[in-house]
């Protein structure tokens, strides 16, 4: 039998465990649910401990974030023989199929090292992802994001990357390419080692009939400027591990333009404490990003050409800002 495992990190999610792990617990197949307990204040440990006693917890007494919450959680799966590990958010409820949906993906498919579901938000009738790209303006995004959901992505299909939030890893690819980022922390950390999967010749897969409902932002939104900082931490990060060097000067000319222009949006609203922070971690670490970025440009083993053909040639749907500056920028710089 397939060897399974679900790990979910929380951090103060009491309002919405019960309602995920419930929807774990009733998969139409066999999965051993790994809660990481991220340092949280409220209930949510008490609740879990009551109310589950067969599940297993990883209690943390601070925060590890997303990335050193879920690596905690992988490296117990693989030391009890783990085949594949689905990573879940603590504010997403799962239909009773989607991890069957994710998992025939993976039997059929042993190229696939990464299945992403169809997540819509809580109101059920608006996406949330359909898989993650980048873009050759070193961004990535939500494919789908906000759109109503009127089958427009009801086709199996490859994608860039995935959402961390509700999708399914092959263990054998994670033991090649290495677990997640912990520098990450949190935001495109599930990007950067989908980027990584790519560049190592795996594959990710979108599976519309495995279906998430997630509540976007709930835990984020909770902590003022922790998206600025997470955002302008990690972006940088992304595109220098993982962009190809025959890519690094035509991507890098419009990433640092829109890289730029964030941060001056962001300061115009008064967030230029987490802009501040997030601008000097990133170039502290960057030395080591460097050096980590030698170890994954060793393993590719697909050409530059075939990873510039699976970027989206384009700005993410959302930026809206950056419109009019792209026009500028192609007429001065260079034409596509």
């Amino acid at each position: 039998m397939t060897n399974i495992f679900t790990v979910i990190p929380n951090l103060n999610g009491e309002d919405s465990i019960e309602k995920c792990v419930n929807s774990l617990k009733a998969q139409t197949i066999k999965n051993r649910i790994v809660v990481i307990e991220n340092g949280s204040k409220d209930k949510s440990l008490t609740i879990l401990k009551k109310n589950y006693p067969d599940i297993e917890i990883i209690e943390n007494s601070k925060n590890l974030g997303f990335a050193g919450g879920v690596n905690q959680g992988i490296e117990k799966a693989i030391d009890l023989g783990a085949e594949y590990v689905a990573l879940f958010n603590n504010d997403a409820v799962a239909d009773k199929n989607w991890l069957t949906g994710l998992v025939e993906v993976m039997q059929a498919s042993p190229k696939v090292g990464i299945v992403a579901p169809k997540l819509l938000s809580s109101d059920k009738k608006h996406l949330d992802s359909t898989g993650d790209q980048y873009t050759n303006w070193g961004l990535p995004y939500p494919r789908g994001r906000r759109e109503l959901d009127d089958g427009q992505y009801s086709k199996p299909e490859r994608v860039f990357a995935a959402s961390g939030g509700a999708s399914l890893y092959r263990v054998s690819m994670l033991k090649e390419i290495g677990l997640f980022d912990e520098d990450f922390f949190a935001y495109y950390e599930d990007v950067d080692i989908g980027f990584r999967a790519q560049l190592a010749g795996w594959k990710v897969a979108y599976e519309p009939s495995s279906i998430v409902y997630h509540k976007i932002g709930a835990t984020s939104s909770k902590i003022p400027g922790f998206t600025t900082y997470q955002t302008i931490k990690n972006l940088p990060w992304l595109f220098w591990k993982n962009v190809p060097s025959k890519y690094l000067f035509k991507i890098g000319l419009r990433f640092f333009v829109a890289y730029f222009s964030f941060i001056f949006s962001a300061i115009s609203r008064g967030q230029i404490v987490p802009v501040l922070r997030g601008f000097f971690v990133s170039l502290v670490l960057m030395p080591k990003k460097l050096f980590e970025r030698h170890k994954v440009q060793s393993r590719m083993k697909v050409s530059p050409e075939y990873i510039w053909s699976i970027m989206t040639h384009d700005l993410p749907p959302n930026a809206d800002n950056l419109k009019n500056i792209r026009a500028i920028y192609r007429k001065i710089l260079f034409k596509d």
